[in-house]
């Protein structure tokens, strides 16, 4: 796992450039056998924090949500390890998600909406849980649900988890 300890617990984060540029900077620290699993409601800005990764690691874009095609491969530009982008929101078990036979060792794998089934892929992992705040009134940042895109004030908790 390469990612600098920095990195880890509850960070504010005041727009979507900010969340690419958080995942920037975490892709550049990515290696080969790295797994993010992403959590956060719809328009948390789990893509967003995938392009911003996928820019970090030199990969092929665009990167887009790839919940129609469930999985997705970007190669790199620059001789560093792909990047695989999952949706797992539309899969029914673990068992489903092994059967996209994923290439987890040479590969830098995203899997969003996978708690609760990406884990049995690796032994360790990262845990990426991104909140938007709707209608809550927590630091001005009320958003109205019909508004998912607009820039508003998201958090960011990262934690490092190993399978017990």
């Amino acid at each position: 796992m390469s990612l600098d300890p920095a990195f880890l617990g509850r960070r504010r984060i005041a727009t979507s450039e900010e969340m690419e540029q958080l995942g920037l900077r975490i892709g550049e620290q990515l290696e080969p056998g790295d797994l993010l699993i992403l959590t956060g409601p719809l328009g948390a800005g789990k893509t967003t924090f995938t392009r911003g990764l996928a820019e970090g690691l030199g990969v092929r874009g665009p990167v887009q949500s790839p919940t129609f095609v469930i999985a997705r491969t970007h190669p790199s530009l620059v001789g560093r390890a792909p990047l695989v982008h999952v949706d797992a929101y539309r899969l029914g078990s673990a068992a489903e998600l092994d059967d996209l036979d994923l290439d987890l060792e040479r590969s830098v794998v995203v899997v969003e909406w996978g708690r609760g089934m990406a884990e049995e892929l690796a032994d360790a992992w990262w845990d990426i849980e991104i909140e938007r705040p709707v209608g809550a009134g927590e630091d001005d940042a009320d958003l109205d649900p019909s508004e998912l895109d607009a820039d508003a004030p998201r958090f960011v908790t990262i934690a490092r988890e190993e399978r017990a």
